[in-house]
């Protein structure tokens, strides 16, 4: 059976220069791992027993960021899930978009990670090593770009 983790894209809205675009003030909040490659990725992690998929998000969000829900709001029609292999074992990753209410929240890391960093598009898709990603973060970066 496939291993399965939830999670949540999180972004923020800087106050836009008045000279730029709206979506140029949009930052993603990655977190990178203490253990392994390091790599960089948005808060996720396993699904508990009894716990439905978008609870396993909050939770892990609420775990690996410090971040409430009460301090998120979940953007309504954006869902994607990931499909790759860890360790031979295929994995789902399903995640949520998320805004912060209020940007200047303070991220409150756990030992699972060692920083975090709010990037721009371009910024985030460099951190994120891998391809499924980089394009889920240009689709997600779309679709709030279609909403305005």
């Amino acid at each position: 059976m496939a291993v399965r983790a939830c999670g949540l894209i999180i972004y923020r809205r800087l106050q836009p220069a008045p000279s730029s675009k709206v979506t140029d003030s949009i930052e993603y909040l990655l977190l990178q791992t203490s253990y392994g490659t390091h790599h960089w990725t948005p808060p996720k992690g396993h699904v508990d027993p009894g716990e439905d998929d978008l609870q396993t998000a909050f939770r892990e969000t609420q775990e690996e960021a410090g971040l409430q829900a009460s301090q998120l709001t979940l953007i309504e029609g954006y869902k994607k899930e990931l499909h790759y292999p860890v360790r031979g074992k295929p994995k789902t990753v399903v995640y949520w978009l998320a805004e912060m209410k209020d940007h200047n929240t303070e991220i409150k890391l756990s030992e699972e990670h060692q920083a975090f960093q709010w990037l721009k598009l371009e910024d985030a898709c460099k951190f994120a090593e891998y391809e499924d990603m980089q394009a889920m973060l240009k689709e997600v970066h779309e679709f709030l770009c279609s909403r305005e």
